[in-house]
């Protein structure tokens, strides 16, 4: 009789099919690249639209307990204890995915004894009110754990929290799988490149406050380069606002596409443009996709993975954060310099290769539960 397979738990607060966020695309490229490593791996996430049965993701099978309440990004259920507390018994490994103050509460509340594994994905930036009473709570949950991932290790040397845990904190970056992003059909490259032609910047991003879009429209004011933009969020009307007081004509808000479309317009951009400019933003999965399609890319330096991604000078441009006057000039020297930028973009894409490839990222997660469940 051959043996079970270890299992392991995945907990955040979205997750596939209602989100698809950087974060969950890191959950599912764990849960399809562990696999390859002896490893059997479920998602349990918060859903407005709860389902009591399971429901099958590619290769792995996704829980979902329903979403009650959603107070400054945190979701709450109370459905969640008892549903987390069910799947933990059958775990050997629980995994989750810091930040989330309830799943801290879950995590005690369940006593499940199980060895836990946390992806530090990021600082909590903007509640800082709410982050004084979260703060006990937070030391508390991550002296409990037993390893804690560090994502970068630009992020390990920036962040005072991590650094407090040194003596339990891995590092392992962030890695795709580029065999899992569609091919896209020839008409639709000739669709988006009668649109855009061929030579023009590009933003992939859910469109949040920390994304500095506001910099990049700025940036871009007083230029004639054509900018695509791809995603939906919570300040997309404020962006559309913001492009109209300025008169811009060469900014083009798409909202959310298919994933072919975006791998499309990947392909066919001239560079990947990633303002973001708070460390909310801790490594830039959309800045990676770049990289992984060869492009060269212009970003800020916050500290955080995306300066591990992009490095100044030699895979793109990094710029001071919030500053629109570099970001403009960065954007320039690109378009004048096109054997430059094509240069770039070549070394962004060999260190995807070397660095941030999912099976990269797998068998270091594999590793470290192995040697957990010694």
């Amino acid at each position: 009789m051959s043996k079970e397979l270890p299992r392991v738990l995945h907990f955040f607060k979205t997750y596939y099919p209602d989100s698809f966020g950087g974060i969950e695309q890191v959950i599912f490229q764990l849960c399809e690249g562990t696999a390859k490593f002896g490893f059997k791996s479920e998602v349990l996430a918060l859903s407005p639209r709860a389902q009591d049965i399971p429901i099958k993701v590619a290769g792995h099978l996704v829980h979902q307990a329903s979403l009650d309440i959603q107070v400054a990004s945190t979701g709450f259920s109370l459905s969640a204890f008892g549903k987390f507390a069910e799947l933990a018994k059958q775990a050997d490994i629980i995994h989750l995915h810091y930040p989330w103050p309830f799943m801290d509460i879950v995590h005690f509340a369940t006593r499940h004894g199980k060895p836990v594994v946390v992806t530090y994905h990021s600082d909590i930036i903007r509640q800082k009110k709410l982050l004084q009473l979260y703060r006990p709570l937070k030391n508390c949950f991550l002296s409990s754990v037993d390893r804690i991932v560090a994502t970068s290790p630009n992020y390990l040397a920036t962040s005072t929290v991590l650094n407090r845990f040194r003596d339990k904190v891995v590092e392992i970056t962030y890695g795709l799988d580029k065999s899992t992003y569609p091919i896209p059909a020839p008409e639709l490259l000739d669709d988006w490149r009668s649109k855009f032609g061929g030579k023009f910047f590009l933003f992939v991003g859910m469109l949040r406050y920390y994304k500095g879009l506001h910099i990049l429209l700025d940036a871009v004011a007083g230029t004639d380069y054509p900018v695509v933009i791809i995603g939906s969020g919570p300040v997309e009307d404020e962006l559309k606002e913001h492009a109209n007081r300025l008169g811009l004509k060469n900014i083009y808000f798409l909202g959310a596409l298919p994933d072919e479309d975006k791998v499309a317009l990947l392909q066919l951009c001239y560079a990947v443009v990633f303002p973001s400019h708070l460390r909310s933003e801790a490594f830039g999965i959309s800045l990676l996709e770049g990289a992984m399609y060869g492009k060269p890319m212009i970003s800020s330096e916050i500290g955080t993975g995306t300066s591990y991604i992009n490095v100044n000078g030699e895979t793109g441009l990094v710029v001071e954060a919030g500053n629109s006057a570099a970001f403009r000039e960065a954007m320039r020297y690109l378009w004048e310099n096109p054997d430059s930028a094509h240069q770039m973009g070549l070394r962004a894409e060999e260190r995807y290769w070397k660095l941030f490839t999912a099976d990269r990222m797998a068998e270091s997660y594999a590793n470290l539960y192995k040697e957990l469940l010694k």
